[in-house]
């Protein structure tokens, strides 16, 4: 029988289901409103879903290098207790989710959930998430994925805390595939990777920031200024002055390494390249920390 907006919205309305769940349920079952409840219970995606909108501040980073080290994946899956996010089930749920994104070149978080799961073709990867959530007892989300592929001239890196709750990734270019695969190159990406865990930047260099971001510390700057009597004459060079002083702090290339302060960023990757025997430059990173935006 054919399956009204109607019906799928009274299921909805029943067991909190998402819209796609309910029409797929009403489809399974020939439109029968009882036995489609009883398919989605069965599922665990009622339930599931009516845990959705609890708090998920736990949870778990994975991460993956692979393809002889081109290519990386992150993935920050949530629940809402530390002690699930600690118990075996959960990390077989994640290290599951890891695999698949390993295999998916999604470009978003919704085309992620929309793909069939690996290993479980017939459910979405969306389904899987639900599904586990009823295992565990507790809302499970899949909150961001990031993938990176270098390409034969590129190289990634990867560092993740060991409480699993951060992790970052950071993919540079170098000038030919031999410089990007010398030891020199691995070791900087690494090195990188921890930098960035540990020192949070915003942005690889200053053209990353965002103009109006840059205005607004502007603004402040001049506003500050002008507060403590400065001249109008004075106050847009100590203005500018605050701006290059913020965009060293929170840029990775001028930022101090946090092995060693005496060097920066930039000065590491240059002195990298010279022993990899060509030119490295960084083009992105990613940083997940768990409950972080």
């Amino acid at each position: 029988m054919a399956i009204t907006a109607k019906d799928v919205a009274e299921l909805r309305q029943r067991t909190g289901a998402g819209m796609m769940d309910c029409k797929k349920a009403l489809e399974e079952n020939n439109g029968d409103m009882t036995a489609a409840i009883e398919y989605l219970r069965k599922k665990g995606i009622a339930k599931a879903e009516k845990r959705a909108d609890r708090s998920t501040s736990e949870g778990i980073v994975g991460g993956d290098v692979f393809n002889h080290g081109t290519s990386a994946a992150l993935i920050e899956v949530a629940c809402e207790t530390d002690f699930v996010a600690r118990n075996e089930d959960f990390g077989k749920i994640v290290t599951a989710l890891l695999a698949h994104r390993v295999q998916s070149t999604a470009a978003d978080i919704e085309a992620f959930l929309a793909e069939p799961m690996t290993g479980s073709p017939s459910e979405s990867v969306e389904e899987y998430v639900k599904a586990a959530a009823a295992k565990t007892g507790e809302a499970v989300n899949v909150k961001r994925t990031v993938r990176f592929d270098a390409g034969a001239n590129g190289q990634v890196g990867m560092y993740r805390h060991h409480n699993g709750k951060l992790a970052t990734i950071v993919q540079v270019t170098a000038s030919s595939p031999e410089v990007a695969n010398h030891e020199a190159t691995k070791e900087l990406v690494k090195y990188i990777a921890e930098h960035v865990a540990a020192s949070a930047p915003i942005a690889v260099d200053r053209s990353g920031v965002p103009a109006e971001k840059l205005e607004a510390e502007r603004r402040v700057a001049e506003g500050q200024a002008r507060e403590t009597g400065k001249p109008e004459a004075m106050i847009e060079k100590i203005a500018t002055g605050k701006v290059e002083a913020y965009l060293k702090d929170v840029t990775l290339m001028p930022q101090p390494w946090v092995r060693d302060a005496a060097i920066t960023i930039a000065q590491l990757v240059a002195d990298h390249g010279k022993k990899a025997g060509g030119a490295i430059t960084v083009d992105r990173f990613a940083r997940l920390q768990l409950g972080a935006e």
